[in-house]
């Protein structure tokens, strides 16, 4: 049992720490952060980005 349990143990944290695993979380942590960026309402962030949101986005302005 216990040798079954570190078997399968062994397998998750390779597969955790294969480089596909990590190049797809590098990739989702980054789209979330320019999303979260790109359109925040928070006012500092907001005024800071807001031509290149416009520029980089092609989004109308309000």
């Amino acid at each position: 049992m216990k040798n079954s349990v570190q078997t399968i143990w062994w397998r998750t944290e390779q597969f955790a720490m294969s480089v596909q695993v990590q190049a797809a979380l590098y990739v989702v942590l980054w789209a979330l952060i320019i999303w979260s960026v790109y359109f925040t309402t928070y006012p500092a962030v907001h005024d800071s980005v807001h031509s290149l949101r416009h520029h980089t986005l092609g989004v109308s302005c309000h």
